[in-house]
């Protein structure tokens, strides 16, 4: 048992992704931010549902798509492998999920995906062939090697998915945005790294088909801060592994009735807001796009707890339930109650 508890430690260490908390102020490198506003979530004119994360979120992010394909109609992946990779064991996550050390068996998981999916546990993988998919992979990463993130591109491409992949850069283990508070090659506190890039402007002009320039200025929609235990399945989000407030930025627009895209985006180890406030949130490049574009961000949040001293997402069954990836799964169905209430 102690034995397994450093691995399930080591799991979350190896995945951590910790941001420095972004400042309200303007300046060079420093993005325009809304104080979080207490509130309940709505119903607005959702048109289409996407997902994004990177590292334990990555992994979450190809888990919502994959199960809820019908409805999650693209995904943007940083720095993760193919789903269910680490096949509900520690020793396959962190060997073959991270490190390569192991094989991903990529055609087993390709085998699992369509027996489930005939079983009715997850969508018709029909659906996911010709969906837009873009994965990220930096070459200064060491914490998921490029074997891993290889993997996922074959995986999706598989079930006839339209995948661009962006690895030509030298990024370290991080979520790259402009507004990156370290360098580019780092793999280091605050793993938030600016290459001088926009790769937010590129996963959505995939996954929306176009995306017009972010809002620079002021921005000018609301971030509510929600409770996660109105949408938890058990009703207690904490037993879950997640904190008991959520964010979403809403813009103007969609506030106002217009046909609007939703963005779950889903963070990193150890970057939730009770490690970093709204760093990620405010940091992520995803609310200025979404002030121009008509697109709600969601921001559910993971915390630490005994099983996952990290905070992070479920992607190898620390909560002890093999259904982690499934449909009913605890994460993936809290996260799509939210889902459910913002498109009605």
């Amino acid at each position: 048992m102690r034995a397994l508890s450093r691995a399930v430690a080591a799991v979350a260490v190896a995945l951590a992704v910790v941001v420095s908390s972004g400042a309200a102020a303007h300046a060079a490198g420093t993005p325009y931010t809304k104080t979080p506003v207490s509130g309940s979530l709505g119903t607005y004119n959702v048109s289409s549902v996407y997902v994004a994360g990177v590292s334990s979120g990555g992994y979450m992010a190809t888990q919502l798509q994959v199960a809820y394909s019908a409805r999650v109609r693209g995904a943007a992946v940083f720095a993760a492998g193919p789903y269910y990779c680490a096949q509900n064991t520690v020793s396959q996550a962190l060997y073959a999920c991270g490190d390569n050390i192991y094989p991903t068996y990529v055609s087993n998981l390709e085998a699992y995906t369509r027996t489930w999916a005939s079983y009715g546990w997850i969508d018709g993988v029909g659906n996911l062939s010709g969906q837009p998919v873009y994965v990220y992979h930096g070459n200064s990463d060491t914490v998921v090697k490029k074997s891993v993130t290889d993997d996922l591109v074959s995986y999706y491409q598989r079930f006839g998915a339209s995948v661009r992949y962006d690895s030509a850069g030298s990024a370290g283990h991080a979520w790259v945005t402009p507004y990156g508070t370290a360098g580019c090659t780092a793999t280091a506190s605050p793993f938030l790294n600016d290459c001088g890039t926009d790769p937010q402007g590129a996963f959505l002009g995939k996954l929306l088909g176009s995306v017009r320039a972010p809002n620079t200025g002021p921005l000018g929609g609301t971030l509510i801060r929600f409770s996660q235990n109105t949408f938890a399945v058990n009703g207690f989000a904490n037993g879950l592994s997640m904190d008991a407030s959520g964010f979403a930025y809403v813009p103007s627009a969609c506030a106002a009735g217009q046909s609007c895209r939703l963005l779950v985006a889903l963070h990193g180890c150890a970057q939730g807001y009770a490690r970093v406030g709204t760093a990620f949130v405010d940091r992520a490049n995803l609310n200025q796009y979404a002030d121009t574009n008509n697109l709600i961000v969601l921001y559910p949040q993971a915390i630490s707890s005994g099983v996952n001293p990290n905070g992070c997402w479920d992607w190898w069954g620390y909560l002890g339930a093999t259904n982690y990836p499934i449909k009913g799964g605890a994460q993936v169905e809290t996260i799509m109650n939210m889902v459910r209430r913002l498109d009605g």
